[in-house]
């Protein structure tokens, strides 16, 4: 097989010390992992499912107020 441009050069270089294989082996492990993808895309959260709904809110008076107030916001 013959080596292109990545083939020529080294990737990573050791240049002091003498680190065992695991160590190589978590180097890599560490310098893989920042190259990581985007995270995975959140789904969206219903409005029944909100934290926020069962936070206390104003009471509105008025007439169909008690059917409004189990409505999301």
């Amino acid at each position: 097989m013959s080596g292109g441009a990545e083939g020529d050069r080294p990737v990573l270089r050791i240049v002091k010390g003498g680190p065992t294989p695991e160590e190589v082996a978590a180097l890599i492990a560490v310098i893989a992992s920042m190259g990581a993808t985007e995270p995975p895309a959140s789904r969206p959260v219903s409005a029944w499912a909100d934290p926020r709904r069962g936070l206390r809110t104003p009471h509105r008076p008025g007439l169909g107020a008690w059917r409004a107030s189990g409505l999301p916001r």
